[in-house]
């Protein structure tokens, strides 16, 4: 009988702090899409005329580039889990163009609202816009970081198919952050 590299577990994989964390950063980013949907309904047309001058094409883009990341960081896991270090490092690095591409297009995107002196004081819908892609932005930073790391531990031969946790540890972390874009984009870009 042939056994599988990883017997299969019957837990939430990776490090179960990592899961406090991941639980209580999606209950913050509850309460700001909440307060972003109570403040819309009281001021729905100025939320419409606002939410017209993103450019919603940059939001689906970045939608795109960050399920094709965590399917990225998928194939990563699935790599260690087979002992294939270095196509575990290829997946990672591949994630981490994905995250930069997102930085680079939200920073264009700030770039555009900052130059035309939109400002968190500019009206309600602009407040919530910058701050809740502003705090994503620094998520998907702090998930690069998290990535980076794993890549080089996984370089230095820190993760095997038995020894992986790290590696999964990461991947949930990554993908909450594509989680969370993934109800930010259709609530701030799309629905009106």
């Amino acid at each position: 009988m042939i056994k599988s590299a990883s017997p299969p577990r019957d837990h939430l994989p990776g490090d179960f702090a990592i899961w406090i964390f991941i639980f209580a950063e999606l209950l913050v980013f509850g309460i700001f899409f909440v307060a972003y949907a109570f403040a819309r309904s009281y001021n729905v047309e100025l939320f419409n005329t606002s939410q017209s001058t993103l450019t919603r094409e940059f939001g689906a883009i970045n939608t795109f580039v960050l399920i094709t990341s965590s399917y990225f960081v998928v194939q990563a896991v699935t790599a260690i889990k087979h002992d294939k270090v270095q196509t575990c490092v290829n997946w990672l690095g591949a994630a981490l163009a994905m995250g930069a591409i997102f930085l680079i297009i939200k920073i264009i995107e700030f770039y555009g609202k900052f130059s035309v002196g939109i400002s968190l004081s500019t009206n309600t819908f602009y407040m919530f816009y910058l701050s809740l892609t502003f705090f994503h932005f620094m998520h998907v930073i702090l998930g690069m970081v998290i990535l980076a790391a794993i890549l080089l531990k996984a370089r230095r031969g820190g993760y095997t198919a038995q020894d992986h946790i790290g590696v999964e540890t990461g991947a949930s972390y990554w993908h909450m952050v594509d989680l969370v874009w993934i109800i930010l984009f259709p609530l701030i870009y799309i629905i009106r």
